[in-house]
C-alpha cells in the first residue's frame, strides 16, 4: 500500500517513535531532494520528504512502529570536482540509525561512480543493510571514578575462546558480561574494560578481496549502531554496560570520528557520502578528500551538523551507561577551525566521562602529545617506546625516569594531573608484549600486503632467536624481562593500560598489524594462558591500588613537603644522586626511585635494574622487601644497608609498616 507522509519536525534527527508514528529527520545543504525508502522484505516504498526546515529534511509517518526497516536515496548534482556526489541509485544508511539489520561488506554495487569517473547507474538496494528504527534505549548511569586500570580488549577477541562461556554468546556483547570474564577483570583489578571500535562497520573492500575481515572496525558507517556481527539479540550490549557497571567496571568505548568506512573516491557509497559529501568530509580545492587520516577521508568536524553527529552520537552511548571514550587519530578531530574540543569540554554530560586522546594523526603538525587540556588523558607512545628501550639495553636512564614520574616535561601544566599520560607497554596495534621479547622483524605476511604493513621500529629484542624457543636459558630471561615491564608499568605514574591477554602471554607469532586477523592469531588462548603471569599482574595491580604514592595526582620534582621530605629522590647504586653526566650514560646500572610517604601511608624504594646482577644500597633505616620481579614467589623480608638485586628485574621496597600484599 502506498503510504503518506505529514511533515513531522526537523527537532531531532533520524527516526524517531512519537505517538502518530515515526518522525524522519536527516541533514543535507546540498540535496535537491531526500527520498525516505521503506521496506518490507525487498519491496520498497520511496517517499519524497517534502518537508524542509533549512538543511534538515524531515516527515511523519503515521502508525508507524518499531522494526521498520528503511533508508534514504538522495538527489542532486554529480559534480566530482566541486565535492557533489549525489547518486539516487545508491540506497544509503541513516546517520542516525541506531541499529542495523545486518553487517555491512563491501560489494562492487556499493559503488557511487564507474571506473570512468562518471555517475553509477547500479541500484545498491540489494547490498546494503537496512536501518532499524529502534524504541528509545534504557538510560543507565556508568560507575564514576578515575580510572585506575584500563583493560583494551576486542568484544570477540576477549569471549570467543573462553569455554566457560556459552558457545552461542562467544564473541558477542552478552558474553562481556558472562561471569567468568567478569571476575577474571576484577582478578585484575581492572576498573575499565576499554573496546575496540562497536559502531558499525564496513569489511572494507582491500581486506575482502584479500578474502580477510576487518577484525578491529576502524571502519565506522553507522555512529549510534551496534556492530551486528557481535549482537545476540540485539539489546545486549546495553546490557552487558550495565552488568559490568553493576560490578564496579566501567566502559570505555574507541570512538572513530576522524574518517568513515567510504574511504577515498573508489569507495563505497553509503551514508555521508551520498547525503552530502561537501558537507560531510573535507576536501582539496578538486574535490578529492583530504586525507589526513590515511584511510582515504576525514570527517569534517569544522562543519556544525558534522559536529553535532559526533556530539549526539557521544551522548547516546553515554545515556546507555558508557563511562567514557578513547578517540581515535583526535588531532584529526581539531582541524580546519573545528570546535570539538570547546564543545565536549563544556558538555555538562560528556565533560564528566573519561576522554582519552590518541594525539597524533599523519597531517601537518599531526604529532601533539601532550598538548590535549584537560580533562582529556591521551595516549602515551613515548612511554612505550623508552620502557621498551630501557630493558633492552639501548635506552638512557633519564629517559626511563621522565616516564616513572608521569612524563612532567609533556603534560605538568595547569590543570592537569600525572594521570594525564595513559601509559602502556604494547596495544592492539604493535607487537604483543609477549613478542616484544620474541621478535625483532613484523611477521604479516598472513595480512597479504607483502609483510609491508604495520610498524617497522617496534623496540623490541628476540633475545638471539626469533619466535618462540625451546631454549630454557632463553625463555627464562624473557619471561624475567616481560614481568619486569608489567612491574614499571605499574610502579610508573599515570594511568597504566593494558591490552587483553598481556597478562596471560599472549603472542600474535609476530605479527604487529592483525587488523584483519579475526581468527586464532588475534582472540585470546584462554586455556594455553600463563596463569603465573596473570596472578603476577592481579599483584602489581594490588600493590598499587595499596600504594597512594604510586597513582599520584600531583607531578613529582623532587620538592620539599610540608614535613620537610622530599616527594621523589632518584639513587645511584651507591645511594647518591645521579648528576647530569650519570643521567646520559646507558642504563646498564640499576636506578633507584624514591617516593615519599603520602597519604598518611609510607615511602616506597624500586630498583629498576637492566644490566647484570648488581649490588644497591638502601635509603637510611630499615625496609621490608616486598618484590621480585625475578622470583615473585619470594617471601617479605626485612632487609637494611646494602643488598644484591639480580639482573633484568624490577624490586620494590616498602618501609615495614606498609599493607601487606
Amino acid at each position: 500500500m502506498i503510504q503518506s507522509l505529514r511533515p513531522g519536525t526537523p527537532d531531532r534527527l533520524g527516526a524517531t517513535l512519537t505517538a502518530d508514528g515515526v518522525n524522519f529527520a536527516v541533514f543535507s545543504a546540498h540535496a535537491t531532494g531526500i527520498d525516505l525508502c521503506l521496506f518490507d522484505g525487498d519491496r520498497e516504498e520511496r517517499l519524497p520528504l517534502q518537508a524542509r526546515t533549512g538543511d534538515i529534511w524531515h516527515g511523519l509517518l503515521p502508525g508507524a512502529g518499531a522494526g521498520l526497516a528503511y533508508g534514504f536515496r538522495a538527489h542532486g548534482p554529480w559534480a566530482p570536482h566541486d565535492g557533489h556526489l549525489f547518486n539516487p541509485a545508491k540506497l544509503l544508511i541513516d546517520p542516525y540509525a541506531r541499529a542495523l539489520n545486518r553487517r555491512i561488506v563491501w560489494h562492487a554495487d556499493m559503488g557511487g561512480s564507474l571506473p570512468d569517473g562518471s555517475q553509477s547507474p547500479v541500484d545498491s538496494a540489494p547490498v546494503v543493510p537496512r536501518s532499524l528504527v529502534m524504541p528509545e534505549p534504557v538510560a543507565s548511569t556508568p560507575p564514576h571514578g578515575a580510572p585506575r586500570l584500563i583493560y583494551e580488549a576486542h568484544v570477540r577477541g576477549l569471549t570467543e575462546r573462553l569455554e566457560a562461556v556459552p558457545e552461542a554468546l562467544r564473541g558477542r556483547y552478552a558474553a562481556l558480561a558472562h561471569p567468568a570474564v567478569v571476575a577474571h577483570l576484577q582478578g585484575l583489578g581492572v576498573s575499565h574494560l576499554e573496546l575496540l571500535p562497536i559502531a558499525a562497520f564496513i569489511d572494507d573492500k582491500h581486506v575482502c578481496e584479500r578474502g580477510l575481515t576487518n577484525y578491529w572496525g576502524y571502519q565506522p558507517i553507522a555512529q549510534f549502531a551496534p556492530e551486528p556481527r557481535f549482537q545476540s539479540d540485539g539489546t545486549d550490549l546495553a546490557g552487558a554496560i550495565r552488568a559490568l557497571a553493576v560490578a564496579g567496571i566501567g566502559t570505555i568505548l574507541d570512538v572513530v570520528f576522524n574518517h568513515s568506512g567510504e574511504g577515498d573516491l573508489s569507495g563505497p557509497t553509503l551514508c555521508y557520502r551520498g547525503l552530502d559529501n561537501r558537507s560531510y568530509y573535507r576536501l582539496g580545492a578538486d574535490g578529492v578528500p583530504v586525507n589526513d587520516a590515511g584511510t582515504g577521508n576525514t570527517l569534517n568536524l569544522a562543519h556544525p551538523m558534522v559536529l553535532r553527529l559526533v556530539l549526539d552520537a557521544l551522548r547516546h552511548w553515554a545515556a546507555l551507561g558508557v563511562a567514557g571514550f578513547r578517540f581515535d587519530l583526535a588531532v584529526t578531530l581539531l582541524r580546519d577551525g573545528s570546535q570539538f574540543l570547546d564543545a565536549v569540554r563544556a558538555d555538562p554530560v560528556l565533560s564528566r566521562l573519561i576522554l582519552i586522546a590518541e594525539p597524533w594523526d599523519i597531517g601537518p603538525d599531526g604529532y601533539r602529545l601532550g598538548r590535549f587540556p584537560r580533562p582529556f588523558l591521551e595516549w602515551n607512545d613515548r612511554y612505550r617506546d623508552d620502557v621498551r628501550r630501557f630493558w633492552r639495553g639501548d635506552g638512557l636512564p633519564a629517559d626511563l625516569a621522565r616516564r616513572l614520574a608521569g612524563s612532567a616535561e609533556l603534560f605538568d601544566r595547569p590543570g592537569r594531573s600525572a594521570a594525564a599520560s595513559v601509559n602502556y607497554l604494547a596495544a592492539h596495534d604493535g607487537f604483543t608484549l609477549r613478542d616484544v621479547v620474541s621478535y625483532n622483524s613484523r611477521h604479516n605476511a598472513a595480512n597479504a600486503e607483502e609483510n609491508r604493513d604495520g610498524h617497522h621500529d617496534n623496540c623490541s629484542d628476540n633475545m638471539g632467536q626469533e619466535g618462540p624457543t625451546a631454549d630454557p636459558v632463553r625463555a627464562a630471561a624473557r619471561m624475567w624481562r616481560v614481568r619486569a615491564m608489567l612491574a614499571t608499568l605499574f610502579l610508573s605514574q599515570g594511568t597504566p593500560m593494558l591490552p587483553a591477554g598481556d597478562e596471560g602471554g599472549r603472542s600474535q607469532n609476530g605479527n604487529n598489524n592483525a587488523y584483519a586477523q579475526d581468527n586464532a592469531t588475534s582472540w585470546l588462548d584462554w586455556a594455553g594462558a600463563d596463569r603465573d603471569l596473570a596472578a603476577f599482574v592481579a599483584r602489581l595491580a594490588a600493590l598499587r591500588a595499596a600504594h597512594p604514592a604510586l597513582r599520584q595526582d600531583a607531578f613529582l620534582h623532587g620538592d620539599r613537603g610540608a614535613d620537610g621530605r622530599r616527594d621523589l629522590i632518584w639513587r645511584l647504586p651507591t645511594g647518591r644522586e645521579p648528576t647530569a653526566t650519570d643521567w646520559m650514560q646507558p642504563g646498564t646500572w640499576p636506578l633507584g626511585m624514591e617516593l615519599g610517604a603520602s597519604g598518611g601511608h609510607p615511602g616506597l624504594f624500586a630498583v629498576f635494574n637492566a644490566g647484570p646482577d648488581h649490588d644497591i644500597l638502601l635509603p637510611e633505616g630499615r625496609w621490608q622487601w616486598m618484590l621480585d620481579s625475578v622470583a615473585p614467589d619470594r617471601p617479605a623480608t626485612e632487609v637494611v644497608g646494602q643488598v644484591r638485586v639480580p639482573r633484568q628485574s624490577v624490586q620494590l621496597f616498602v618501609r615495614p609498616d606498609s599493607p601487606a600484599i
